[in-house]
């Protein structure tokens, strides 16, 4: 049995294995799909301390490479269930069952999606969540991205590079982004902003060939061709397996010591409800979860 048990290797994960390793608690992390977790398919990030400019794989690449320098066990398994006996967790997974006396969920957060018609049928064909990873496939081309917060417009100033034109499609009147994102964003000669306008429909016939908008202002609708469609409007929580008190949208809610509603389990980063989500939040989160969790540890041993 192990002390504990992270769930999820992005930012919060890994900072909270970091930190369990160096207190000496035997810990296990769990990742189902990628170590790194969704930042890693961010092509810069500019707002983490010690880096001016970073890409989000090569920033990754050193949370995980300390971890493991560290001795963190890290296994691949996607998580089904937690249960309690006494006081043991025990998580279910697709590759058996594990225990521990303390649990972290930092599972982090999934796109959200448009439901528009023709989204689903042309994802993968024309329709991305992830500029990083198809941006390159859509060069001298013209895309339309979608939403008008700090992913957005820079996951748009990334494709500017690529694409010969850029439409940021914002429900909005302003953008949401940081400003220096928007000074930015404002100054690239291949952008256009379209404000106070929804995506109605992608059109296609194999591929993604254009989108139908709609004027919030006056209902009146336009077609636009496009060969590429980038959607960043917003995340949903990866909770749906933990029992646990959740908000609205289900993010996890915690107290400032990262602790859930069942004592010996905790939430970090993007799963939980915060005011802000970014990699230095995530760190922190991290951090204190695993100093609480080992308060919580050391208490059941002297028991």
């Amino acid at each position: 049995m192990h002390d504990l048990i992270i769930i999820g290797g992005g930012p919060a994960g890994l900072t909270a294995g970091i930190y369990a390793q160096r207190m000496k608690i035997k810990t296990l992390l769990l990742e189902k799909e990628m170590v790194g977790g969704q930042i890693a398919k961010s092509d810069v990030i500019e707002n983490y301390p010690g880096f001016p400019s970073i890409s989000g794989m090569d920033l990754m690449d050193k949370f995980e490479g300390h971890a493991r320098n560290l001795g963190l066990e890290i296994k691949m398994a996607e998580v089904r269930d937690i249960s309690l006996k006494g006081n043991v967790r025990v998580v279910k997974t697709t590759e058996g069952e594990f225990a521990a006396k303390a649990v972290i969920i930092a599972t982090g957060a999934r796109p959200k999606r448009l439901g528009v018609g023709g989204e689903r049928e042309f994802t993968g064909k024309g329709v991305s969540y992830c500029a990083t990873c198809d941006g390159p496939f859509f060069k001298n081309q013209s895309v339309v991205v979608v939403g008008g917060g700090d992913t957005a417009v820079k996951e748009a100033l990334y494709l500017s590079r690529l694409a010969k034109k850029v439409y940021v499609v914002h429900r909005r009147d302003e953008l949401r982004a940081e400003k220096i994102l928007q000074e930015k964003a404002l100054s690239t000669p291949n952008m256009e902003f379209i404000l106070s306008h929804a995506l109605k429909e992608i059109k296609g016939d194999k591929v993604v060939t254009g989108v139908v908008l709609k004027d919030l202002k006056t209902n009146s609708s336009r077609a636009l061709e496009a060969e590429g469609v980038f959607v960043f409007v917003g995340i949903n929580p990866i909770t749906d397996f933990a029992d646990v008190t959740k908000d609205e949208g289900g993010f996890i809610k915690t107290n400032d010591r990262m602790e859930t509603s069942v004592g010996g389990i905790y939430a970090a980063g993007d799963c939980r409800t915060t005011p802000l989500r970014q990699v230095s939040t995530a760190v922190g989160d991290g951090a204190t979860a695993a100093f609480v969790a080992e308060g919580y540890i050391e208490k059941l041993k002297d028991a």
